[in-house]
């Protein structure tokens, strides 16, 4: 009897070591298994492979782009075929919207002969549009105003521009007097025997050929756009980061506009924002230029220029110029500088950045879109 029950207790003692160990077997294998799995997904899908493609494909973007470029200026035909119209792109004129009836009527002419601008000598004739106004004895100085601030929504409403200086444009009002009326004609034109072009273009084809590049960058990158508004949005401040540098020396043709940046790849702040904004609303995005003063890390404060951009129904900051600095060596921009200034709410860039509302000494003090408090 006792032998029968040792021999029982015995047997169950070696099942329950043969079960303990193909349990502790299963268990090691499974995490085996789990960890092959782990370190494939890694090492050879989560980084190295996307990353490689990402930077193959700005590779390739920028490539294009160049050729483009080239062929455009190295063509020796007359023949210059009118690019497409920016202004069909633009959602909505953010600026003029806030201008009174005889700025925009300023403003609207400007827009009707944006073509003819090129020239840098063409008459924008209002005739006696504003004979009433000017019979009035503050008159003159008023419609001068009017023309200012006309003038700075029209400029921050169409980057494309980056071939006039508008420093160059003169409102003139010509006073008639007869017997019993007088009349008031008025235009806008270049001073005697010069022209309103910026000095870095005063050669018309050099423009004509300019407008088309700017257009075919423009067509490339909005080609290569797809998904959500935010992959569009991040498309186009990665492309402004890999392509542009920051022009030090202030002297680079163009640099103030999109010319610099798209063509040259060389731009200030203002040149990274009205890019930015050109790009942007060709993808069908609102977005606009902000200027004011911003303090750096140095703690020198400057003029600067950024952006703003809805997305969804809100509106956010992008500083592509500050998400881009200048490395020196072989260093490279990391995710925490590259999108320090991207999506952001107004308390950061508040605590940095202070806009300007009014232009220009004297001008009309403009709105800009309401921002978000917090970030994206």
């Amino acid at each position: 009897m006792k032998e029968n029950i040792t021999t029982f207790i015995l047997f169950l003692i070696m099942l329950i070591l043969i079960i303990g160990v193909i349990i502790f077997g299963r268990a090691i294998y499974i995490d085996l298994l789990n960890s092959n799995q782990i370190t494939y997904k890694v090492e050879g899908i989560a980084t190295e492979e996307p990353e490689e493609k990402k930077e193959e494909e700005q590779k390739q973007l920028s490539q294009t782009i160049s050729d483009s470029i080239l062929n455009i200026f190295s063509s020796n035909s007359g023949e210059i075929i009118s690019p497409n119209n920016y202004d069909e792109s633009v959602i909505n004129k953010f600026f003029y919207n806030q201008l009174n009836n005889n700025q925009k009527i300023i403003y609207s002419k400007l827009q009707d002969n944006k073509q003819n601008l090129s020239q840098g000598n063409y008459v924008i004739d209002f005739g006696n549009t504003f004979s009433e106004m000017l019979s009035q004895e503050t008159g003159g100085d008023e419609l001068s105003k009017d023309y200012q601030t006309a003038i700075e929504a029209f400029t921050h409403d169409n980057p494309d521009l980056f071939y006039l200086d508008v420093n160059k444009m003169y409102l003139n009002i010509k006073t008639t007097k007869k017997i019993i009326t007088t009349s008031h004609e008025v235009y806008i034109s270049a001073a005697e025997n010069s022209t309103y072009l910026s000095d870095d273009f005063t050669d018309t084809v050099q423009i004509e050929k300019g407008i088309i590049a700017v257009e075919k960058v423009k067509d490339i990158i909005v080609s290569k756009l797809k998904g959500t508004d935010y992959d569009k949005i991040l498309f186009i401040h990665d492309f402004l980061l890999n392509n542009v540098e920051y022009d030090s020396t202030y002297n680079n043709i163009g640099t103030y506009g999109i010319y610099g940046a798209l063509i040259e790849k060389k731009s200030v702040c203002e040149g990274y924002a009205k890019a930015f904004k050109y790009l942007a609303n060709a993808a069908g995005i609102e977005c606009e230029i902000m200027q004011g003063m911003a303090t750096n890390s140095k703690g020198e404060t400057e003029n600067h220029a950024w952006n703003c951009v809805k997305l969804g129904n809100t509106w956010y900051e992008i500083d592509c110029t500050w998400d881009d600095p200048i490395i020196i060596g072989n260093g490279k921009i990391t995710d925490d500088i590259k999108y320090r200034y991207f999506l952001r709410g107004k308390k950061t860039f508040n605590y940095d950045h202070k806009l300007s509302y009014q232009f220009s000494d004297g001008g009309k003090e403009f709105v800009y879109p309401d921002i978000n408090e917090k970030d994206y």
